[in-house]
């Protein structure tokens, strides 16, 4: 029987955030997916600012910038006529961060999803792991002290045993399913979206080209340039008793009825998929030694580009709390991935239902926030703050980027595996090879006095502010030394099931 810490299911995006991210902590994992090969659609393109961060620290963010674009314009077509041409931040009226030190990446950028896996994976096969394609998950068996799975894998049945196992397989979930989590919520039964890749001759110009006849765009027909491919991103919703059927040809007749021109050619489908509006999510993240992640834990209409992006987030949330566990540190931290992002599927699910509903509609005010960068985490189990008077940035919040006063970038500092501390005006102490320190006087958005601590979680968010130095050293994970030999026979879990 095979012996692995950590046995991730599904090799999207969720799967291989997470993947990286244990790899770099040196922590061995098995990724496998079901799929023969890697994804070849475009799916989910939009990656948020918070996203962007999150590669950062990953180390992918230049090969995502190479690849993608910022976010066209949107521009309605009332037949071959322009009827107007909007910037996104026109669509959101407003509602995106203003540039500044404090946000580096302050635009959502455009990236097809087969690139974003393609650019995870080949981070993943640096870090020493890789992806076991045409693998599926038949079955599972969990106990205190790790998971039993039996997988299907080239017409042979083998058997796995991990310490730990990630269910990052998408809203159909088996993970899910074979461990009973509910998956509450509903499905706009009425309404389907069609969504795929082709290449287009006859339209010019890059944007999110709205086709509709008359200025409609509550019927329309929207193709989406792809950065980097000749191939454009076509989107149509539609009542679920017109569908058509998933070729070319359906999709070519669509097109014209829609937009009312012959004179725009598709060809070359790569990839086409029927979409059901579903918004679910499970009441519960984990069920001992199984965790959910990503659309295996909640689903939501695309409106907002936020299913990828949250998905990652519960990623990048978990990785470091699994390799501090694996490292010696309570298991206890653990059940916090729950606490810190049950809340945010919550949110989200409310945000993209609210976007769904506008439906290209004017904004008559300014949209939801949809970079994420103003999630927080305060008041949760992990938030420490015992300041007298806490001032705008606080524990739980995201981290700001900022510069020193001897030129010294705080994403630069905070990049890697490890924790950092910064100490407010004042000596930078020692605290083990996991923490890195910075002393420093005055940061922008850093509204804390001198003789402060600030610790930043190895995810970028503040987990505490203290004057005191023995508050900060006790901290959940922080003296965590990484390890991919735990026994499986460690001390069962405090957890959750």
């Amino acid at each position: 029987m095979e012996s692995v810490p950590v046995l991730i299911v599904g090799a999207g995006p969720t799967g291989l955030t997470l993947a990286c991210d244990l790899a770099r902590r040196g922590v061995a994992c098995r990724v496998i997916d079901k799929a023969p090969h890697p994804f070849i659609g475009s799916r989910g393109k939009g990656l948020q600012p918070r996203t962007l961060e999150v590669f950062d620290d990953l180390g992918v963010l230049d090969a995502v910038l190479d690849a993608g674009a910022p976010f066209p314009p949107f521009r309605l077509y009332a037949g071959t006529a322009i009827k107007w041409e909007r910037s996104l931040e026109d669509m959101l009226a407003g509602g995106l961060p203003v540039p500044s030190a404090r946000v580096p990446y302050p635009r959502p950028w455009l990236l097809p999803q087969w690139r974003t896996d393609s650019i995870l994976n080949a981070r993943l096969v640096a870090l020493g792991g890789r992806v076991d394609f045409a693998t599926e998950l038949t079955d599972l068996s969990a106990d205190a002290a790790g998971v039993t799975a039996t997988l299907r894998e080239a017409g042979s049945t083998l058997t796995v045993r991990a310490q730990y196992l990630v269910g990052a397989d998408g809203g159909n979930s088996a993970v899910r399913r074979q461990c009973g989590f509910a998956f509450a919520g509903e499905t706009y039964e009425t309404e389907r979206t069609l969504i795929g890749d082709v290449r287009v001759q006859g339209l010019s110009g890059v944007a999110c080209h709205i086709l509709t006849s008359e200025g409609d765009a509550t019927r329309r027909f929207s193709l989406w340039n792809l950065p980097g491919s000749e191939h454009y991103q076509f989107v149509a919703s539609m009542a679920a008793d017109a569908v058509p059927a998933l070729s070319l040809e359906s999709v070519q007749r669509l097109l014209e009825e829609r937009s009312g021109r012959d004179d725009i050619r598709l060809h070359d489908l790569r990839w086409i998929s029927l979409y059901r509006v579903n918004v679910r999510m499970v009441d519960r993240f984990r069920s001992g030694r199984v965790f959910l992640a990503g659309d295996a834990a909640h689903v939501h209409s695309s409106a907002g580009g936020q299913g990828l992006n949250t998905s990652v987030q519960d990623a990048y949330n978990l990785g470091w709390k699994l390799a501090a566990v694996l490292g010696g540190t309570s298991p206890a931290l653990l059940d916090t991935y729950e606490d810190e992002r049950l809340p945010v599927a919550a949110h989200v699910l409310g945000l993209s239902t609210t976007l769904h509903h506008r439906d290209f509609r004017p904004a008559t005010a300014p949209a939801p926030a949809i970079h994420q960068l103003d999630i927080t985490y305060r008041g949760g189990p992990l938030a420490v703050d015992d300041r007298c008077a806490p001032g705008e940035l606080q524990a739980g919040d995201r981290a700001p980027d900022a510069v020193s006063s001897d030129g010294t970038r705080l994403f630069d500092v905070f990049r890697g595996p490890h924790f950092t501390l910064l100490a407010m005006g004042c000596p930078a102490p020692s605290l083990g090879p996991n923490v890195r320190t910075l002393a420093v006087d005055t940061l922008d958005g850093y509204d804390v006095d001198a003789g402060h601590f600030v610790l930043v979680r190895p995810d970028g968010y503040v987990g505490a502010i203290s004057p005191s130095l023995d508050t900060i050293a006790r901290y959940p994970g922080l003296g965590a030394q990484r390890s991919s030999l735990a026994p499986l026979s460690g001390p069962a879990s405090e957890s959750r099931d």
